[in-house]
């Protein structure tokens, strides 16, 4: 290697690293107010952790509805996740391999969503689920969550590339439509599926404008809308909603961790649909 070369490499090591502990500063920062009490957390600019304390993270668990915020975070995610990914599927399978009049007008009706910000479309979709009476419903904050026009270009780009051979042989055999969608091209696709799946399960989980919206009991509230109720007598209580907060963000992280290289892929397949 050459030494220019490697002076390329050192600085955009450096660079990353300084990148990486901007980003993780917040993370940090969270968990050291967390692990400090209410009355050390006013006036403390003290970066380092200064005492260790687990108060705010027992009064988070026994005293807030964080375990009920869990379920409802944890229900949504899962049901948003298995339909957003089913429906895609047999969407996307449609429009690639079966023929039909109107094929292409709704395939380009898929693209031209990417056109309408989402924001545009909340006031429509409140007014729908109060029409429907599914405010403070897991229905209400589920079904508006359906739409995922990415998931649906990414498997229509994969099915495009299955060999029309493969499909012919199972018609010959007798398979129909649901065989060769789920025996054939979804055992394919599984790294696809499972990408996929990842990245709606965070951004499902992370979800707060629409939630916050359509719940206004505590017992329906997600995490992230639910944080925003931690607070005692006195006004916010600072170390409690860090505490919170790093419960909140823990099955994020952990997931992460665990499926870092199928995470990566999907974001990368996501940036370049929508590239």
């Amino acid at each position: 290697m050459s030494p220019m070369k490697r002076i390329e490499n050192t600085v955009l090591t450096v660079l990353t690293l300084l990148a990486a502990l901007v980003w993780i500063f917040p993370l940090y920062w969270t968990f050291v107010t967390s692990i400090r009490s209410d009355e050390n957390v006013a006036g403390n600019t003290s970066i380092l952790p200064d005492e260790f304390q687990l108060k705010a993270y027992l009064d988070a668990i026994f005293n807030t509805k964080l375990t009920v915020w869990y379920v409802n975070s944890i229900g949504t995610a899962v049901i948003v996740t298995v339909l957003v990914v089913l429906i895609s599927m047999l969407c996307a399978y449609a429009l690639s391999q079966i023929r039909f009049p109107g094929r292409r007008l709704l395939y380009g009706i898929v693209l031209g969503s990417f056109m309408v910000p989402a924001q545009t479309l909340v006031v429509t979709q409140f007014v729908l689920m109060n029409d429907l009476n599914l405010i403070n419903s897991w229905a209400g904050i589920i079904l508006p969550q359906l739409i995922a026009p990415v998931v649906i270009i990414v498997y229509k780009q994969f099915f495009d590339s299955v060999p029309k051979e493969m499909r012919e042989a199972v018609v010959l055999d007798g398979g129909g439509e649901y065989t060769i969608l789920f025996k054939v091209f979804l055992p394919l696709n599984w790294g696809i599926t499972t990408a996929m799946s990842i990245v709606t399960f965070i951004g499902v989980w992370n979800a707060f404008f629409w939630p916050f919206l359509v719940v206004t009991s505590e017992d329906m509230m997600t995490i992230p809308v639910g944080i925003t109720q931690v607070n005692d007598a006195f006004g916010v209580a600072y170390a409690r909603l860090m505490a919170v907060a790093m419960l909140a963000a823990l099955p994020v992280i952990v997931t992460y961790i665990i499926f870092q290289r199928r995470v990566t892929e999907a974001i990368m397949i996501s940036s370049g649909v929508k590239g």
